[in-house]
Formats: C-alpha cells, structure tokens, sequence
C-alpha cells in the first residue's frame, strides 16, 4: 500500500506539471478565455480529487503523520487556488489589484509543485524500508 501512495503522489506531481502546461497554453490561446482555459479548470478539479485520495491513502497505508498532513497541506493549497481566482475576478482585470492578486495563483501552484515533491521523495524513501523497520535512522552517540 505504501509503494501505492507513492505511485499516487508522482501521479499527481505529472498531473501538476500538466496543469502548468495547460495554464501556458490557455494564455497564449486565441480562443476566448473561458474556452482555452477549460482543460486546465478540469485538470485542477482532478488534481483536487487525487490530492484528496492521497491524503486517505497515506492514513490508510499508515503513513507517517507528516506524511498525511503534507498530503492534507495539498488539498488545502488546491482548494486555495479557486480562492485566489475568485478574489481575482472580484478585483477585476481593470484594477491594478486583480493581476497583483492573480499572480498568486501561479506562486500557488509552485508550492503546491514543491510539497508533492516532497510527499514523492518521503513516500519513497519510506516504501522501500520493509515493514517493520523504522523509517529514521539514529546514530549512536559517542
């Protein structure tokens, strides 16, 4: 179970990168804005679910609590992302506020990209300790 969270979170970290993609190509597209911008809306609600089922899979492969927090911590940033562009929209493009507050949707997104990274690394390294070892090492003191 837990090489499967690890499976899960490098999904997800490809999903993410994905998602960057996507966000570029909408920007640059001629298409209006609500159209070009659809798949990366749908590629974010699927990153929001996997982030989701990771947490659950984290807590049920026993996970180590960090483990299941950083997994919880992406749910929470995904969530945000939809705050930041809603506060965005509110402001409105003609302001000077609404690009500045946009732009944190994009900053956003980096963290969310490092703390999957992170997840992936940990996961990893914990899925190939067996089962019964525990995950840190201790040195002996002198």
């Amino acid at each position: 179970m837990r090489k499967a969270c690890t499976g899960l979170a490098a999904l997800l970290l490809v999903a993410v990168v994905a998602q960057f993609y996507l966000a570029a190509g909408g920007a640059f597209d001629t298409a209006p804005v609500e159209e070009s911008f659809q798949p990366h809306r749908t590629l974010g609600n699927l990153i929001l679910f996997l982030a989701f089922v990771l947490t659950v899979a984290a807590a049920v492969a026993r996970m180590p609590g960090r483990l299941i927090g950083l997994a919880g911590l992406v749910v929470g940033l995904v969530l945000g992302q939809s705050v930041i562009r809603e506060v965005a929209r509110a402001l409105g493009a003609d302001s000077s506020a609404g690009p500045v507050v946009f732009g944190l949707h994009a900053i956003n997104g980096l963290v969310i990209m490092a703390v999957i990274a992170t997840i992936v690394r940990r996961s990893h390294r914990i899925s190939r300790t067996p089962s019964g070892q525990p995950t840190a090492t201790v040195r002996p003191s002198s």
